[in-house]
Parts: structure tokens; C-alpha cells; sequence
């Protein structure tokens, strides 16, 4: 426990339809699924409700903060898993700010480290049940102009300003020892029309450069080639 507190404090300043072949399983499990959307649902209004009674701003999705801090090895799920951790959870403007105003800048972060961004509910992970048929697109930075490009991002995630945002899980900001790599995760890597206008969003949002390439991987490939940025399909 004392060294996970230890990563915490690294990141946080200390001032802070046909169903007729399905089987009775499949349908059971839909239930419940649909179940759970509708208690989420309740629950999202009820909170949207007392945020607005207590004169705070809500935003349309609660969002999580978390931060790895990668050791060395070959990665697996476990050794993945207990290297993440959660840093703070937020639903209103006020409540980002307060996060956000407390959390270290990105060129003060060791190498290598992980932030991770996501809506409540979906982890950082390619195995995670929102993530696992979906993707993400990569863009690669000089550290002097990453911390930038991150925090728009961030409004922007935040703010939803980006097309096809109920298609977004997250975004991560990968410090390396040369490079900030960016990445903005969404749930279908199949729906080329919803990729496609993501990558549009975010260049045009983040106004970059026309010598910046994005590239595109599945998170099955990555569970593959067991690599996050190595072997890209796509770019653009």
C-alpha cells in the first residue's frame, strides 16, 4: 500500500431484435444488461439533478483519472492491472478543475508513465468489456509541445466537443523516454465511418499540424503483438 501511495503522490501535487436463435443464457444476459443501463441511467439523472440543485454545472459524462507507472518486463493482464491506479473521479465542471488544477504537468512526469482519462465505468484496458472491439488513434509528440496538445484534448474530452463522442471510452498520454505519445480509444474498430470522423475531430480540434501522421490499431491487434504502438494499420 505504501507504494502505490507513493505513485499516487507522483501524480497528484500534494495540494490536492430476433432473439429466436438465442440461447436462454444470451437472453439473460442481455436482460441484464439492459437492466444495468437503465439503473446507470437513474442514477445519471439523480446525480445531474443534485449537481443542479447544489448550483454546480454538470457535464454529460462522469469521468475517471488514472495513473500507471509501467515497470519493466513483458506485460501481462495481472501485472497490468496492479499497476494501475485510480487517481480522482469527477462529474461537474467545478469538479474537474479542482482535479485538474492539482494534477502534475505532463513534462514533470517520469518515464514511463501512463495518464489515462476515461468515462466512468470503462478501465484502461484493451480487455476491458467497452474497449475490446474498438481501437484507438496514435499521435506522436515532441515532449517541449505534448503537455499542450494534451490538455485540449482533455477540454475537449471533457467539454464533449469531438463527433462520435458516444464513441469514445478515453484518451491516454503515454510519457516515453524521447516522445509523449497521445492515444484517443473508441468502442468499434469496425465502423470505419465513426474512426475515420474521429481522426477528422481530433486534428481539427487540436489544429495539428499537417506534418503530423495519425495512426490507427485495433486493441485486438495489441493483444496480438502484445504492444500499444508498434504495428499500425492505419494512418492518416
Amino acid at each position: 500500500m505504501e507504494a502505490a501511495a507513493d505513485r499516487k503522490d507522483s501524480v497528484v501535487s500534494s495540494d490536492f431484435n430476433n432473439t429466436s436463435h438465442l440461447s436462454s443464457d444470451s437472453v439473460s444476459a442481455d436482460s441484464n444488461n439492459f437492466g444495468r443501463d437503465k439503473e446507470k441511467e437513474a442514477e445519471d439523472h439523480e446525480r445531474i439533478a443534485l449537481d443542479i440543485k447544489a448550483g454546480l454545472h454538470p457535464l454529460k459524462n462522469k469521468f475517471v483519472f488514472w495513473y500507471t507507472r509501467r515497470t519493466p518486463g513483458v506485460r501481462t493482464q495481472t501485472s497490468y492491472e496492479d499497476n494501475i491506479k485510480k487517481i480522482v473521479e469527477f462529474s461537474t465542471v467545478e469538479g474537474f478543475w479542482v482535479c485538474y488544477c492539482h494534477l502534475v504537468r505532463p513534462s514533470s512526469l517520469p518515464s514511463p508513465t501512463d495518464l489515462h482519462l476515461f468515462k466512468e465505468g470503462i478501465r484502461p484496458l484493451w480487455e476491458d468489456s467497452a474497449n475490446c472491439n474498438g481501437g484507438k488513434w496514435i499521435i506522436r509528440f515532441k515532449k517541449a509541445v505534448a503537455g499542450r496538445f494534451w490538455e485540449d484534448l482533455v477540454l475537449a474530452l471533457v467539454g464533449d466537443q469531438l463527433d462520435y463522442g458516444d464513441n469514445i471510452c478515453g484518451a491516454v498520454l503515454s510519457v516515453r523516454f524521447n516522445e509523449d505519445i497521445v492515444s484517443v480509444w473508441n468502442r468499434n474498430a469496425a465502423d470505419h465511418q465513426a474512426v475515420m470522423a474521429l481522426r477528422d475531430a481530433i486534428k481539427r480540434h487540436l489544429k495539428l499540424p499537417h506534418s503530423y501522421v495519425m495512426e490507427y490499431k485495433a486493441h485486438d491487434a495489441s493483444l496480438r503483438d502484445n504492444s500499444s504502438y508498434r504495428n499500425t494499420w492505419l494512418r492518416g
